[in-house]
């Protein structure tokens, strides 16, 4: 009587489902009433109404001359940081999956990731860190340099039957006929149908994609570059189409420091340059338009900042070749947070409360973590990635 009365209550369920996620997976253990209760797509799909603020990142090395993975994967835990930095788990997050992997995209607390290179059965895991839940799918071939985007809207595409998602697979080939620009493809794979498909959509681009892989947003996937642009793909209409940066490459006297990210539901691009550290979100991808969100001087933001920062505007301005190792280093961004390398540390940086505060030590997380590393913002979910 009591379970029957606990199931069809709306009070626990309206309770618990205001908690986050950490908690909720803590209180699954209490009781078989508890544990059903919480795992019940209804009540996930509630649940996932509350906003849930970022976790932390997924930090993964990358070799600078060789295509083989490295499969140590860093996890960078944000949520309620000590005084001391973050608390880092290493090779402990995926550890559920199969084989070792490479984190590849994130989107509403599911992960994407393929079987590290080199592999007899090269493989892609859309899986769920917070309850090791994941399914396999067949990659088509077997080529590492292509990028992998997870696309999954929970509010678009309810959860109360089935967790549907598309994963999309970045293709580059030279142009035979133009030889400054190189030719995008896009491999959409299908929940629903179990399959993949080539789309018809050809993005011609003259640059390579870069770090930040694979954002989704709305609909809408974007891939940072090399330059100053941003391809972007409309996984429902099939289209593809570039956006310029706020401001072309070419316009600065030092090479600057770049990357993209989430935050409410719209596109942000991190510019660190001569002018100083700047915020823009995207308003209008057909025009290209950005709106600056927020604009910090070097000078200012050194002076805020005594503790890490020293003769910024100095070093940024020295950095005029894409071989000199950038001394700040904008490593991803996700609801107000950047994620940031600053000589030998990481940095997480607030640009609302403009608040920085030290994770750890760049060694910490392996010897090749300063070349292009692999970072991957998550928040955790209760989603359930199989079927009811």
């Amino acid at each position: 009587m009591n379970e029957l009365w606990f199931l069809n209550n709306d009070i626990p369920t309206d309770v618990l489902s205001r908690l986050p996620t950490k908690t909720l997976l803590r209180l699954k253990c209490v009781s078989k009433e508890w544990h059903r209760l919480i795992s019940d797509r209804s009540f996930v799909h509630l649940q996932l109404k509350k906003t849930e603020p970022l976790s932390g990142f997924f930090f993964q090395e990358r070799y600078q001359w060789c295509n083989e993975d490295i499969k140590s994967i860093s996890y960078i835990r944000v949520e309620n940081l000590r005084e001391e930095g973050a608390q880092v788990h290493k090779d402990t997050t995926l550890d559920f999956l199969p084989k070792s992997v490479v984190v590849a995209a994130s989107s509403h607390g599911l992960v994407c990731c393929r079987t590290c290179s080199p592999s007899l059965d090269p493989q892609i895991y859309v899986c769920n860190p917070s309850n090791k839940d994941f399914v396999t799918l067949k990659l088509p071939s077997p080529d590492v340099g292509k990028s992998l985007a997870l696309a999954f809207d929970p509010f678009k595409d309810p959860i109360d039957i089935s967790t549907n998602f598309n994963v999309v697979r970045v293709c580059q080939a030279e142009n035979e006929t133009e030889d400054s620009d190189s030719l995008f493809s896009f491999d959409i794979y299908s929940s629903l149908t179990g399959s993949w498909k080539r789309s018809n959509e050809i993005c011609m681009c003259k640059h390579n994609l870069y770090k930040n892989k694979g954002i989704y947003i709305k609909g809408i996937m974007y891939w940072m570059t090399d330059s100053d642009q941003v391809v972007m793909f409309d996984l429902e209409n099939e289209l593809s189409w570039l956006i310029d940066g706020p401001f072309p490459s070419t316009g600065f006297n030092s090479i600057p420091e770049i990357c993209i990210g989430e935050s409410h539901g719209h596109l942000h691009y991190v510019l660190l340059c001569e002018q100083g550290l700047q915020l823009w979100v995207l308003e209008d991808y057909f025009t290209s338009r950005w709106e600056l969100k927020c604009s910090i001087e070097l000078d200012k933001w050194e002076e805020e900042n005594p503790q890490f920062l020293y003769k910024i505007q100095e070093r940024v301005e020295k950095r005029v070749a894409i071989d000199m190792v950038a001394w700040v280093d904008p490593l991803a961004y996700k609801d107000g947070l950047l994620l940031m390398r600053v000589s030998s540390d990481v940095y997480l940086y607030n640009f609302e409360t403009r608040k920085t505060k030290r994770l750890c030590a760049l060694s910490l997380l392996g010897p090749n973590s300063l070349f292009a590393p692999i970072v991957i913002p998550y928040a955790s979910s209760l989603v359930p990635v199989g079927c009811a």
